[in-house]
């Protein structure tokens, strides 16, 4: 090699490195620090074992294929999509409980979920259920922050809250229980006023994490609320079919958090609101579920699978079946880990412009 390819063989690895060198300082400096989720059962981690409720899954069946084959509180055979995308991003395979006080918070700290199974927008869908309200939530997550700045300074606190990735997932409560099986709201609001009053809510919510620091905020649409186990089944007009009425209810509001989302991007400075399109990817996945490896999309895995939930799983675990896995559905609301799994790419998807 002469002196003059020398020279230039120097000079473009010098680049080269240069390159690799500033691509991984914005890496290093763009790094999510911590997963953090406001939310339903769909995101309850396990908070509802620590309050006086009746909505948990801290029994069998649920969590048959978890680590350990414990039922932590999740409802679902095993983990949520949260618990998917924090460990897609280089963070902990579960995402702790803020409630469970054998979490101290330094554990907290790369990643927490508040929700509460049976919450709602509308905080007196949590009345019905005596779960965790969002408003509530919101306040366990500035008192979150205070411990965070007692435990790691300022400095560190500020750069976990302001990088973290926020998880809204919550609202099917608020039709299913809310307004359609205890008309609670049915007798205040309009169908399209009740949207308007839940929308209102997420936007309430969603500016009240911002103005505490949170940046990168992702918002889960419905799902295709009319073909779940136990909508099919209480489908009086077509047993077994889809309520479509249901489902045009979920468009309608995932149309309004659509605009939502755009509005508050507008709005609020150096905010990245993203909408999860959780609609689609389960419609996909119940109009055709050879094509995602599952055997059943109609009918849970717990008990008969038609109707059980909740305390009712516990009741029928004897006729569960053997493998969670065929099934779109766990229970007859809530998706199995594989599904969830699938949500948890939708979310990372939205979300690829985060480097890791």
């Amino acid at each position: 090699m002469t002196s003059l390819q020398c020279t230039r063989w120097f000079l473009v690895m010098s680049l080269v490195m240069q390159v690799l060198l500033r691509g991984g300082g914005a890496a290093a400096a763009d790094k999510v620090p911590a997963v953090i989720v406001f939310g339903d059962s769909t995101a309850d981690t396990g908070n509802n074992n620590f309050i006086q409720t009746l909505a948990r899954g801290n029994y069998p069946p649920y969590g048959q294929d978890y680590a350990g084959r414990v039922a932590t509180g999740r409802f679902s055979n095993g983990r949520l999509p949260v618990d998917f995308v924090s460990e897609a991003l280089g963070l902990p395979p579960a995402v702790p409980a803020y409630l469970d006080p054998g979490h101290s918070i330094h554990r907290l700290a790369s990643g927490v979920s508040f929700a509460s199974a049976g919450s709602g927008l509308d905080d007196i869908t949590a009345q019905i259920l005596s779960a965790v309200t969002l408003t509530q939530q919101i306040e366990h997550f500035k008192e979150y922050k205070a411990r965070l700045r007692r435990a790691k300074g300022d400095a560190t606190a500020n750069h976990i809250i302001s990088r973290s990735l926020y998880i809204f997932s919550i609202g099917a409560s608020d039709f299913l229980a809310n307004y359609l099986v205890f008309p609670l709201r049915r007798y205040r609001f309009t169908l399209p006023e009740y949207e308007a009053y839940l929308v209102g809510a997420a936007e309430v919510a969603v500016r009240a994490v911002h103005a505490l620091g949170a940046r990168r905020i992702r918002l889960a649409g419905l799902p295709q609320l009319g073909c779940l186990p136990l909508q099919r089944t209480i489908n009086l007009a077509r047993p077994g079919d889809c309520n479509e009425w249901h489902n045009m209810m979920a468009r309608s509001f995932n149309h309004r958090l659509r605009a939502l989302v755009w509005k508050l991007n507008q709005e609020l400075p150096g905010a990245q609101v993203v909408y999860v399109d959780q609609y689609r990817l389960l419609a996909a996945m119940i109009a055709k579920p050879w094509e995602y490896g599952f055997e059943n999309s109609v009918r849970g895995c717990c008990g008969t699978g038609y109707i059980e939930t909740g305390v009712l799983c516990s009741l029928d675990n004897a006729l569960s079946c053997d493998n969670a896995d065929k099934y779109v559905f766990f229970d007859a609301v809530h998706p199995s880990e594989r599904a969830y799994k699938i949500v948890a790419n939708g979310i990372l998807n939205a979300t690829s412009h985060i480097v890791n």
